[in-house]
This record gives C-alpha cells, sequence and structure tokens, in this order.
C-alpha cells in the first residue's frame, strides 16, 4: 500500500488553471488535495501564495505542496525562503524524480507557462510516487538545515 499525501496548492493567476488541473490529478492519484487561497481570476502575487502553502507544509496540515506561477522560479525562491521548506522547480519527469529521491523536496514548484497539461500531470506522479533515498543525500539535506539556522554546513558532524 502505497503512502497517501495531503498535498496543499497554490498558484498565482497566471497558473490558477494549471491548479485546478493538478488538483483533480493528485486526487485521481488517491491523495488529499485543496487550493489554498484562490486567485479568483484576479491579479494576485506568487509570494503570498507561497507563503500561504508553505505555512500548510510548516504546520503539518500538509505534508506537500505545489506552487505554480507563470515560469515557475518566483515562486520556487518566495518557497525556499521558509524555514523547512525545499522547494523544487521541475520542468520534466527526471527533474521530479531527482527532487524527490536526492533532495527531499517537498514543495514541487511548476511553470503555467511553459509545461503543458499532460508533462505536468507526469511530473506530478513521478514527484508523488518517488521517495527520498536517504543514505548520502540525507547528510546533504541535513547540511541544508545547517544553512537554514545559519550554521556553515562545513562544519557538520561527519
Amino acid at each position: 500500500m502505497s503512502t497517501q499525501y495531503k498535498i496543499a496548492i497554490g498558484s498565482d493567476h497566471r497558473g490558477n488553471s494549471a491548479a485546478n488541473q493538478i488538483l483533480e490529478t493528485i486526487k485521481n492519484l488517491g491523495h488529499d488535495a485543496w487550493i489554498v487561497g484562490d486567485c479568483d481570476e484576479q491579479p494576485c502575487d506568487y509570494p503570498e501564495k507561497a507563503w500561504q502553502v508553505g505555512h500548510e507544509v510548516t504546520s503539518g496540515k500538509a505534508n506537500r505542496g505545489v506552487l505554480i506561477c507563470g515560469t515557475g522560479i518566483g515562486m520556487s525562491i518566495a518557497a525556499n525562503k521558509i524555514d523547512g521548506l525545499r522547494a523544487a522547480l521541475c520542468h520534466d519527469e527526471l527533474t521530479a524524480q531527482l527532487s524527490r529521491s536526492h533532495n527531499d523536496a517537498n514543495i514541487l514548484c511548476l511553470s503555467a507557462d511553459l509545461l503543458g497539461a499532460r508533462l505536468m500531470d507526469k511530473i506530478i506522479e513521478v514527484w508523488i510516487k518517488t521517495p527520498f533515498d536517504g543514505g548520502r543525500h540525507e547528510r546533504r539535506v541535513n547540511k541544508i538545515g545547517m544553512i537554514e539556522q545559519g550554521a556553515n554546513p562545513s562544519e557538520a558532524p561527519v
């Protein structure tokens, strides 16, 4: 039996329709998902959505999050400012798989303008199904946590 995730989704106005499509994809894969702070087809700013979804993840209400804006870049930058988030901008199935297996990404950032619906669905499926490999990658993820705390990662215990 596979793990069921609780996934918060957020988007700015450019990612609104993609967010609705992704919501259905995630639910069809058997996970609980919801959209946080729908833009209602009005202009809205990606940092606010990144913070809202980030709060859902860091508070434990969600296990993971998906953020969508025009390029995915702004969402990635904003989400990575939040302690405990590891946001990865993915453009294909390989980057989605590696973001999970090597980096234990808990936030997936997507481009609404550069990716088609089919590719987004495949990225979502791979990202959700891929486990974290741990091992040497866990050491590196722990060093990311040190950076969040203002510590020099080269001083991590061996």
